[in-house]
């Protein structure tokens, strides 16, 4: 059974601008990257089940790059999506209000090249990019 990783953010939104925050290209741009010498030039995002999302992240100096793409399983409007990437994992994302907040869970499955905590660290370094990009709007 693969391992699975679990990550989360307190969001000071409400849900509605964290999932357009979180699934709008113009924004996923903005903040789809872990650390300030990355960037994420492009994004695409057929929201729907079957749909295919698709970002290229890669270092600013353009040193490395790689493009990540998943097809969406399930999707319930506002609330939650999972999807599976190109490789076979899962990754569920669901966004709870909280009184006027949005608490954001991402569990995925853990890849076997890398360690499991620097996997955690590198997906709750892009959450966290997310939040303050949300929180901004």
């Amino acid at each position: 059974m693969t391992e699975q990783i679990t990550i989360d953010a307190i969001v000071g939104a409400p849900p509605a601008t964290c999932w357009q925050a979180y699934t709008s290209p113009e924004h996923i741009t903005q903040w789809n990257f872990a650390s300030d010498d990355w960037c994420c030039p492009w994004a695409k995002n057929d929201m729907r089940v079957g749909g295919k999302y698709e970002a290229r992240m890669e270092a600013k100096d353009g040193s490395f790059g790689f493009e990540f793409a998943a097809i969406y399983d399930t999707i319930t409007d506002g609330e939650s999506f999972t999807y599976t990437m190109e490789d076979g994992r899962k990754v569920t994302t669901t966004f709870e209000d909280q009184n006027g907040k949005t608490h954001v869970t991402t569990v995925f499955d853990a890849e076997t090249q890398n360690p499991v905590e620097m996997q955690r660290a590198g997906w709750q370094a892009i959450l966290n990019n997310f939040k303050a990009h949300a929180e901004s709007l």
